[in-house]
């Protein structure tokens, strides 16, 4: 890709999220999101392979119809209450009707059957931008409205959101969709928590968003898409085996990794609303995504390539991308959990 072009697209990326991070206005929100998709679009088709047109073409539907929706709830409630204000969402149909449809926008169950499908469709790259950056502009929103909102909705889609993550990515053996399953479980804990203490919400953001990176980034080093070809990492590379095995435990969320932090935090302030069998489905729900982690660290760690040299040093190719993003998100997403109450005391 041109790139100018390129330069322009994720200026308009950036200025979509910013818009809508800056508005109290739904018109101008809706403008964002809008922006948001229609810059990201020709990110996605720009390979012309089938796959990526109809991934994008099924991203274009969605993103489209959850505008609408927003703009159909927002122009409700400026009907019932006089004013396009956010904070004033005195409609609790429209209050249902916009968090319906920003759900639809991130990839909460019920409404996540597109996410996996799409995210397949797409190289890893792209792939990265549509789990974490087009993720924000929607959880701004959502963080802005969840007041108005009802908590009865908001456990809903929580609890729904971290066992279909869990049990959708038991059977796949492509990384990409383990990885659209893996985030549809994150999604879940950030908005189950979110009327209880949104600054925990925002730790689970930026935590999945440094995970998220960190592997995406690894498997983008690694040319891996498929369960079958992390076996081959280990030979080429074997400290890029090791740190990606832990990346992947951390986003299952085992201790000492910076993944366990918003878990923990989160199951705490849900003991602490009295609320323990939700705590305890959230907790078993985790098990679920550890599991299909532990499938990928055992492919990438304990079984050996069939197709391994006999030389004690096999020959490597000298990485022509650069390193420091991914090793900026790999450190990140290891070692942050002792700084636990520097991060709760920045948020709180």
């Amino acid at each position: 890709m041109n790139p100018y072009v390129l330069m322009i697209l994720l200026s308009s990326l950036g200025l979509g999220t910013t818009l809508t991070f800056a508005s109290s206005h739904w018109l101008l929100a809706w403008m964002g999101l809008e922006i948001n998709t229609l810059a990201i679009i020709p990110l996605m088709a720009q390979h012309h392979h089938p796959r990526a047109v109809e991934a994008t073409t099924k991203y274009f539907l969605i993103q489209a119809t959850a505008a609408a929706m927003i703009l159909f709830a927002g122009t409700t409630n400026a009907w019932i209450s006089g004013e396009w204000d956010m904070n004033n969402m005195s409609s609790p149909i429209a209050a249902t009707m916009i968090m319906t449809a920003l759900a639809l926008k991130i990839g909460l169950a019920p409404m996540h059957f597109w996410m996996p499908e799409v995210l397949q469709g797409l190289d890893l790259l792209t792939g990265l931008i549509l789990s974490t950056w087009q993720k924000l502009a929607p959880l701004a929103l959502i963080i802005q409205t969840a007041q108005a909102i009802d908590p009865l909705l908001l456990t809903t889609l929580g609890l729904m959101s971290t066992l279909a993550g869990g049990w959708g990515g038991l059977n796949q053996t492509q990384l990409r969709k383990i990885l659209a399953y893996s985030s549809i479980a994150h999604m879940g804990w950030m908005i189950i928590v979110l009327q209880y203490a949104p600054q925990l919400t925002l730790i689970a953001l930026g935590t999945y968003i440094f995970m998220t990176s960190a592997a995406f980034l690894t498997l983008k080093s690694a040319s891996a898409t498929k369960i079958n070809t992390l076996a081959m990492i280990w030979p080429n590379n074997p400290t890029l085996t090791t740190t990606t095995a832990l990346v992947l435990l951390s986003l299952g969320g085992l201790p000492p990794l910076t993944g366990f932090m918003p878990k923990w935090l989160i199951l705490q302030e849900m003991a602490k609303q009295g609320l323990p069998i939700t705590a305890t489905i959230m907790a078993l729900a985790a098990l679920l995504s550890l599991y299909f982690y532990l499938r990928l660290c055992y492919a990438m760690t304990l079984t050996i390539s069939p197709n391994t040299t006999n030389s004690l040093t096999p020959w490597r190719a000298q990485m022509t991308q650069s390193s420091v993003p991914l090793a900026l998100s790999t450190t990140i997403a290891l070692g942050l959990l002792p700084v636990t109450p520097a991060i709760l005391m920045l948020v709180t």
